[in-house]
């Protein structure tokens, strides 16, 4: 109760980041932008009920929606797999978790974090340039790179344009606004 400013503001800040990072990371998993609302819901849930820290925030990562898509991708025809992927995924960092094997993150070097994020990053971003040019996605990034010249004779112009100002503004505003402009 002593810093619920502090709560609040933080709960709001991470709503608003979540709810479109849950949607966008639904999709480029290949499960949809519903299975990303209800993966954040249950990540919530569960990252309150097992605890955390004060200056953790759960949502959805990166990371896992490559893993997420790739188990798409390998069992395209079999949800149950791909939700076993999951559930399996959760109890490992469960099981991670209780035995501290996260002190050891320590000893990893610096530019194998760096380039594993960068990767991943790239992937993502790769994954997300036909729905940039308003086309539909594709589930794999050999796909999406193959397709590529398809991709420039077939955009929409107007969604490329929606996409393109989006990104000036956001880019504008974080230059004028940064992150750190909240009330802590």
């Amino acid at each position: 109760m002593k810093n619920i400013k502090g709560n609040v503001f933080g709960g709001i800040t991470a709503a608003v980041i979540a709810l479109p990072l849950a949607l966008a990371f639904g999709v480029a998993s290949g499960a949809g932008a519903v299975a990303g609302i209800y993966g954040a819901i249950v990540l919530g849930f569960f990252a309150s009920l097992l605890g955390g820290t004060p200056t953790q925030i759960s949502g959805p990562t990166g990371p896992m929606t490559v893993v997420v898509a790739s188990a798409v991708v390998i069992f395209s025809s079999d949800m149950n797999a791909v939700m076993a992927v999951v559930l399996l995924t959760g109890l490992f960092q469960i099981i991670f978790g209780i035995t501290k094997v996260g002190k050891y993150v320590k000893y990893i070097p610096y530019p194998v974090i760096s380039g594993f994020m960068s990767g991943i990053g790239l992937i993502i971003i790769i994954l997300q340039v036909n729905p940039f040019f308003g086309l539909a996605g594709y589930g794999s990034v050999l796909e999406s790179l193959y397709n590529l010249p398809n991709t420039f004779t077939n955009m929409n112009k107007e969604a490329l344009f929606i996409a393109f100002s989006t990104l000036c503004i956001m880019f504008l505003l974080l230059k004028k606004y940064p992150v750190s402009f909240l009330p802590h």
